[in-house]
């Protein structure tokens, strides 16, 4: 079996200075153009959390670019990911903003 073709699924919360900074929506849009699907949501806690899906290497990219390099103005102190685990299918659509 290819690793590529390895389904994964991961969340992830983000410290740091990233809220009101565009971090949303530059996840967003790096997580398209990786091809990966999942959501992105500021929390009340000042964070930003979510969820990842797709194949193996293109999650270990997302999960390298939300620990060190996010949005142009965001400041990243921590990254934590959590629940990692193989999924046979994909469980989400797209890569969307998720809001309170």
């Amino acid at each position: 079996m290819s690793t590529n073709r390895q389904l994964v699924s991961v969340d992830y919360e983000i410290f740091g200075n990233v809220q009101g900074v565009c971090f949303r929506m530059y996840t967003e849009d790096h997580g398209k153009k990786l091809g990966v699907v999942g959501w992105v949501m500021n929390t009340r806690e000042g964070s930003v959390k979510g969820q990842v899906q797709g194949p193996a290497d293109k999650v270990d990219e997302m999960k390298q670019w939300l620990r060190t390099t996010g949005s142009p103005s965001s400041r990243i102190d921590r990254a934590e990911f959590s629940n990692q685990r193989d999924v046979p299918d994909l469980e989400l659509r797209g890569f969307s903003t998720r809001y309170h």
